[in-house]
């Protein structure tokens, strides 16, 4: 006997089969052709949940910008069940005093499952919390983070140790400082943020020997050992585009001839996560351009916009599959990111043939100003956690049913 019966077209060791799968407490417990009593049927194809493994929610510090309410309802509503959210708040996630502060804060407004990130400096290895999900290191200056480029041997062996993803924003300190000046646009923005201090932050970070190390929001393919992460920003936004302060992003979006090359390299398989790198700002701070803050949203856009390029035959079933899906999910050893027994039952259902275009106007950040405006993107029309429905009909119907990934 099972809790739930879910019937449907569901993605099940490569293909997609018409099968039942019973449900007890939220774990998938049987998956056979069929399963005698009452069903809840799912329409269109079926497949596991997204992870979003890098989002900035600014929950707590700045909510003006973003809460975990608000975040994590864009998340369910763009296809994901679990986000894990950056360190670089306002009061910085680098002591476990800090970091349980903000778990107490935000457990209480989780609308998917979630994990937090630390923030290693270099010195604080022994005050970061063991319940930490990931370790972020800022090599450079960006938003609410200084960045550090001196790193004690004890400490990196410190972190290690842990035994949890080290993900790098990886633009190095020292030659953003050498290419410092104002940008009045997006392409002297990227002159001013270089690709050259992506490849010595890569050098560097690489050089340290994490055994779980991630380079995040690659602009163009470094060839590096560690998993590189990519957005769908930098996939498919240029510096020749007329978006103004909502394309401006750190690291900076390139030009047209090397996102059309980081979009090849991505459908080839040469990134292993697709993250949305969401970080919201309020629209005073989307002003004028020299002054306007970093950040482009974008957790409930990420599931989206690649599914569109999969029925656009841009971008193979399988790639999209990876790394929004299962690759996020295993990088953090999550039962998730695959239909199978044992694991969670975190579903959405897809009809491939709802292409439309994204209105940010209808997007549920609390900032929605979206570069993507107008880009083709496919919605879930159900999400499904745990066994729990959210979203039913691209309508919410649960209320903050997330919860910590170490209490799962």
């Amino acid at each position: 006997m099972y809790d739930q019966v879910f019937s449907g077209r569901f993605l099940y060791r490569g293909s997609f089969q018409e099968l039942d799968i019973g449900v007890n407490n939220g774990i998938i417990a049987g998956i056979k052709k069929h399963i005698a009593g009452e069903r809840k049927i799912l329409k269109h194809a079926v497949m596991p949940a997204g992870t979003d493994t890098h989002v900035h929610f600014r929950d707590p510090g700045e909510t003006d910008k973003e809460d975990f309410a608000t975040g994590t309802i864009s998340a369910v509503y763009g296809g994901t069940s679990t986000i894990f959210d950056m360190p670089n708040n306002r009061v910085k996630i680098d002591n476990y005093s800090a970091y349980s502060d903000k778990l107490e804060i935000v457990r209480r407004k989780a609308f998917c499952d979630f994990g937090l990130y630390s923030m290693f400096t270099g010195n604080n290895a022994q005050i970061i919390s063991k319940e930490s999900s990931g370790i972020k290191i800022y090599m450079g200056e960006t938003t609410n983070a200084s960045g550090t480029s001196s790193f004690s041997e004890s400490g990196i062996e410190s972190v290690n140790a842990m035994n949890i993803p080290v993900v790098f924003h990886a633009e190095d300190g020292k030659c953003l400082g050498s290419h410092n000046g104002m940008a009045r646009n997006l392409k002297e923005y990227s002159a001013i943020r270089p690709e050259e201090c992506e490849n010595v932050a890569v050098k560097n970070a690489t050089a340290m020997g994490f055994n779980k190390g991630v380079i995040t929001h690659m602009t163009h393919f470094i060839d590096t050992p560690y998993t590189k992460e990519v957005t769908p920003h930098h996939l498919l936004l240029n510096y020749d585009m007329p978006l103004g302060s909502y394309g401006k992003v750190n690291p900076p979006l390139r030009s047209p001839e090397t996102q059309m090359d980081l979009l090849h390299n991505y459908a080839v398989g040469s990134f292993a996560v697709v993250s949305s790198d969401h970080a919201p700002h309020v629209q005073g701070d989307k002003g004028e351009f020299e002054f306007a803050r970093s950040g482009i949203i974008g957790v409930e856009t990420r599931v989206p916009l690649i599914l569109a390029l999969v029925q656009k035959k841009i971008v193979p079933f399988e790639i999209f599959y990876k790394t929004c899906i299962l690759n996020p999910a295993r990088m953090f050893n999550l039962k998730k990111g695959e239909i199978d027994t044992g694991n969670y039952a975190d579903f959405i259902s897809v009809d491939f043939s709802s292409m439309e275009r994204i209105n940010d106007y209808r997007l549920h950040s609390k900032n929605p100003g979206s570069p993507f405006n107008g880009f083709d993107a496919i919605f879930p029309d159900n999400v499904i956690i745990r066994g729990e429905s959210v979203i039913e009909n691209r309508e919410l119907v649960n209320d903050r049913t997330g919860k910590y990934v170490n209490d799962l």
